[in-house]
């Protein structure tokens, strides 16, 4: 229960609302899609040219149990990380799991500019958001302990609104504990 981890689409702000908690909570941010950059020294996208989705989800798995073995921290994970049921485990089983959502239309005005989506790279957006939420809402929903819309709310109000749920499951946690 110690870990914070935010999971949803691409765009919902997972890195910049994990900023703000991490900040607030005074512990270290890790984006996973960062680390695996990181680590391979090229973008997502070029992962995804030379190896395909199930290339990249095979690294990202990887990524997301190193993480999630570091205690204390705060996580923003890739948009389809819930894809594979070892991670959905991962995260269910060490943290508290923030699924952060908001419409469509605010997340394709949030990533109008980002070239850095491979998954948005098509002649349709909107249809391939709304099959990416068909598919996958139902796996943040199995893990999520909390759901807040990220994007009909200012950034410091869902954080607020986070540590505010988390403190409770927290001490709901301990008290079972006990």
């Amino acid at each position: 229960m110690e870990n914070i981890y935010l999971i949803g689409l691409m765009g919902v702000g997972k890195t910049t609302i994990g900023k703000q908690l991490a900040k607030a909570l005074q512990r270290p941010f890790y984006d996973s899609d960062k680390v695996i950059e990181d680590c391979m020294g090229v973008d997502i996208p070029t992962i995804f040219s030379y190896e395909g989705e199930e290339g990249f989800r095979v690294r990202e798995q990887a990524a997301i149990e190193q993480l999630s073995a570091i205690p204390g921290i705060v996580m923003a994970t890739g948009g389809g990380a819930v894809i594979k049921p070892e991670n959905r485990e991962v995260l269910k089983s060490n943290g508290f799991v923030v699924y952060l959502h908001c419409s469509i239309d605010k997340i394709l005005y949030r990533t109008r500019h980002d070239t850095q989506r491979p998954l948005l790279r098509t002649d349709n957006p909107r249809q391939r958001l709304q099959d990416l939420l068909a598919q996958r809402d139902p796996l943040y929903m199995e893990c999520a302990d909390f759901k807040i819309d990220s994007g009909a709310l200012p950034g410091k109000t869902v954080v607020k609104t986070i540590l505010q749920q988390y403190q409770a499951a927290l001490e709901r946690h301990e008290s079972i504990a006990s």
